[in-house]
């Protein structure tokens, strides 16, 4: 068995009085794509800085490649990290900046790990565009190669497809599944459900405590849900009905359709037929999605924010 990637244990990372990361335990397989999930605020940028070394948890123990969580040098040196934030220079091109970050980590020669990071990259023809005249997914790729030239065996993604359209997220994930295929592991946060399924497993955090992890199916299963779908007929005239509805978790309109979920299958079935008959609407059952799963763990926490607004 191959040791994991990721394994700790009950990380706790306060700032002041405010608790972040409340006693996460996490662990992800080398070669994984893990997802990192949860609304803003929930504590995952705090959690992912701690494992790549650059936060030191307040409690708990673990391991990051082989290394203790303590040796935050060596881990940093075999992990990319790609932020939130686009944090090149924009006023260096695209080949300046890999050169940059050559340099920064000591590749030599520095010109061949930079022509084969721009090759792999499709970035080849662009090598002379300033990176602050590119656009969001060019920038992402070059975000990406950078953190990928040193060849990590562990990368760490931070929210990095927002703001980026359909078409560039989709090439970027072409990517990271290239990548993750060679034996990269890959952690990474997002909002996007589908790239949420894109993952081998996911892991959901709401305000600093990790509420569940598994495959897609194995959360939604988790959840406890049943689902329901109304279609035809007066719409908007069930979902006044289900609004309010005692078995009713969940109630919205899907285009012209009315999707419906809740806990007790019995009762939310009732409820359903009742309203779909008093519209004149028909109803059926259908799957649950992830992301009803997860509108029902954000549900299931009344806590406010623990980390002053850090996700």
């Amino acid at each position: 068995m191959t040791d994991p990637a990721i394994d700790v244990h009950d990380i706790v990372k306060r700032f002041g009085d405010r608790i972040a990361v409340n006693h996460v335990t996490m662990r992800v397989e080398t070669g994984e794509i893990a997802g990192f999930l949860g609304p803003n605020g929930s504590g995952k940028t705090t959690t992912m800085r701690v494992i790549c070394g650059l936060l030191t948890p307040d409690e708990g123990h673990g391991t990051v490649l082989g290394h203790d969580l303590k040796n935050a040098a060596r881990i940093k040196r075999e992990i990319g990290y790609m932020t939130q934030r686009f944090s090149l220079y924009e006023d260096l091109t695209i080949e300046e900046n890999l050169q940059f970050v050559a340099g920064l980590y000591g590749l030599t020669p520095a010109k061949d790990h930079v022509r084969d990071t721009l090759a792999a990259l499709g970035l080849s023809g662009r090598r002379h565009q300033l990176a602050g005249m590119l656009s969001g997914g060019w920038k992402q790729r070059l975000a990406l190669a950078s953190c990928v030239m040193h060849r990590p065996r562990l990368l760490l993604l931070d929210e990095p497809t927002a703001g980026v359209d359909p078409q560039a997220r989709r090439e970027f994930w072409q990517e990271i599944h290239a990548l993750a295929a060679d034996g990269l592991t890959v952690l990474v946060s997002t909002h996007y459900m589908d790239e949420a399924e894109r993952c081998h497993r996911i892991n959901y955090i709401s305000y600093g405590t990790l509420v569940v992890s598994g495959t897609v199916e194995e959360v939604i299963e988790k959840a406890g849900l049943t689902t329901w779908v109304i279609e035809g007929g007066d719409i908007p005239r069930a979902e006044a009905l289900l609004e309010d509805a005692p078995a009713v978790d969940q109630v919205a309109a899907f285009g012209l359709k009315l999707h419906v979920v809740g806990r007790d299958p019995v009762a939310l079935e009732q409820a359903v037929r009742s309203a779909a008959a008093a519209g004149g609407s028909q109803a059926a059952p259908a799957e649950t999605s992830l992301e009803d799963a997860f509108i029902r763990f954000i549900g299931t926490d009344t806590s406010a924010p623990s980390d002053g607004g850090r996700s």
